[in-house]
């Protein structure tokens, strides 16, 4: 299996306001294979949101390498979506304007655009809200809206930073059988942070662990459950265990 993702030696530094440098992550290198879903977790601070960040090119790394779909990353790369914790949908705008917006800016065919729309909006389960405003859908409606515009443009990864961390626990458990869904059927590869060990287990083909600051892999776990997930998997004797290795790695750390 190829990857969509190849990252070597990755480190991130930032100048504080004394004029030191300070080590905010690294060094990281992995790979994620294409159609895979990763997710991160790890301890506050630790630089999770920094790497998906890096990762998609929206700020520079210090030193390493990162490669997705096979180029090296300098800038925003287009083949990579973003889901952000707040679903940011212009008010003014219907649910379908605003999955329209990405190709406005990029100049796409719009007529092509809006028929794709219409197709995404339905593969998150929104078909009949396409003309409705943000103030009209739940919570975990605009951030559907949110999934489907950062597909738009078709891009093969989607980057998502605790996309469903503002929802109550009820919506974000059903989120996260939808993102399986559409996951599935998208085919996409897509990079997760939460701070929700069970989350990250749930949704997960490979979780990795950070540790803290400067952030470095602790640990890498492959999830061998079945593909196809219910909610009833968290409540298994394999997913405690993943879970629990997961958790023992924050134990170590002196979080837990």
């Amino acid at each position: 299996m190829s990857n969509a993702i190849e990252v070597r030696d990755l480190v991130k530094t930032y100048a504080t306001h004394d004029g030191t440098m300070l080590q905010a992550l690294g060094p990281i290198s992995v790979e994620v294979p294409s159609g895979g879903f990763m997710t991160i977790v790890g301890p506050s601070g630790c630089g999770k949101s920094t790497l998906l960040k890096l990762l998609a090119g929206l700020i520079p790394k210090s030193s390493g390498s990162i490669r997705v779909s096979g180029t090296e990353v300098t800038a925003p790369h287009p083949d990579i979506g973003m889901v952000f914790q707040s679903p940011v949908l212009l008010p003014w705008k219907t649910a379908i304007e605003n999955v329209l917006l990405p190709a406005r800016v990029l100049g796409l065919d719009m007529a092509q655009s809006r028929e794709r729309a219409l197709k995404l909006l339905a593969m998150v389960g929104l078909q009949d809200f396409a003309d409705k405003y943000p103030k009209e859908l739940s919570g975990g409606m605009q951030q559907r809206v949110a999934i489907a515009r950062a597909l738009i443009h078709d891009p093969s990864i989607l980057m998502m930073d605790e996309p469903f961390g503002a929802l109550d626990a009820m919506t974000r458990e059903l989120m996260n059988v939808e993102l399986l869904r559409i996951w599935h059927e998208a085919g996409k590869t897509i990079v997760f942070v939460t701070h929700s060990i069970p989350e990250a287990v749930f949704l997960a083909t490979q979780v990795m662990v950070l540790s803290n600051r400067p952030g470095r892999i602790a640990d890498m776990v492959d999830i061998d459950l079945p593909g196809s997930r219910t909610l009833d998997i968290m409540s298994t004797d394999a997913f405690g265990v993943f879970a629990s290795r997961i958790r023992s790695q924050f134990n170590s750390q002196g979080l837990l």
